[in-house]
């Protein structure tokens, strides 16, 4: 019998019962229509599973029993944030799942010259609500009990003055390094441009900044495709698949 698992936002300790979210509610009642007495993992980003039963359905809301704390899958060793140009609907929801199974540990969205998606600031912030959303339901599907973080998107220029692209890598069909050449210590910042390409100005800029341009090889990917391959790529010289 398959256990599911069920993020929250709350505080879980074992021994006490909660009352679950709305959206996880739904799911369990509706969704899965499980019953009392069932057995659900639970996880709220602190890094363990709780093994948790269901007691009752009240009105709106799943009351839970909680049991016990559970180690939970290992984290990747390797720290991994993907800077992501903004492509279009499902294109970034599968490029932050599959990262998010990867073990990507952080989602920059970046605003780049051939971005087609321009959103104001009000609907940044529920597409970004969205993408976090879209993380969360990877991480309960991947037992991941970590959740990776999908920050404010932020113009290229603004992420290039943040100062944390040192450590950065830019994905570049025809580079001359391969990304399999490359010598993992640190943290990374993987960027990966949009469905055109960064222009050649902001490829410019960035090596400025102290990006190295890498090859994925002969074959041009598609922008949800990139990512992923390149975090598994650095995940296998890391040792990571071992």
């Amino acid at each position: 019998m398959r256990i599911h698992r069920v993020h929250t936002h709350q505080a879980l300790e074992p021994g006490q019962e909660i009352a679950l979210e709305a959206r996880a509610s739904h799911y369990l009642g509706r969704v899965l229509r499980i019953g009392p007495g069932d057995v659900i993992v639970l996880f709220n980003g602190d890094g363990h599973d709780y093994a948790s039963e269901l007691a009752r359905f009240g009105k709106n809301e799943a009351i839970l029993s909680v049991n016990s704390r559970l180690p939970a899958a290992r984290e990747s060793g390797l720290d991994i944030t993907v800077v992501q140009a903004i492509s279009r609907g499902e294109r970034m929801d599968q490029t932050l799942q599959k990262c998010t199974e990867l073990g990507v540990k952080c989602f920059q969205p970046l605003q780049s010259e051939r971005v087609e998606v321009r959103l104001k600031a009000e609907k940044l912030v529920k597409r970004r609500e969205h993408w976090q959303g879209v993380v969360v339901s990877a991480c309960e599907q991947s037992g991941r009990a970590v959740v990776p973080e999908v920050l404010m998107p932020l113009d290229l220029h603004e992420w290039l003055g943040a100062g944390s692209a040192g450590s950065g890598l830019v994905l570049a069909p025809g580079a001359e390094t391969a990304l399999s050449r490359i010598e993992i210590s640190g943290p990374v910042q993987l960027v990966v441009g949009p469905e055109g390409g960064f222009s050649e100005i902001e490829m410019s800029q960035m090596a400025l900044n102290g990006l190295r341009a890498v090859s994925l090889g002969p074959r041009v990917l598609r922008t949800e495709t990139a990512a992923p391959a390149a975090v598994a790529v650095l995940q296998a010289l890391a040792g990571d698949f071992a």
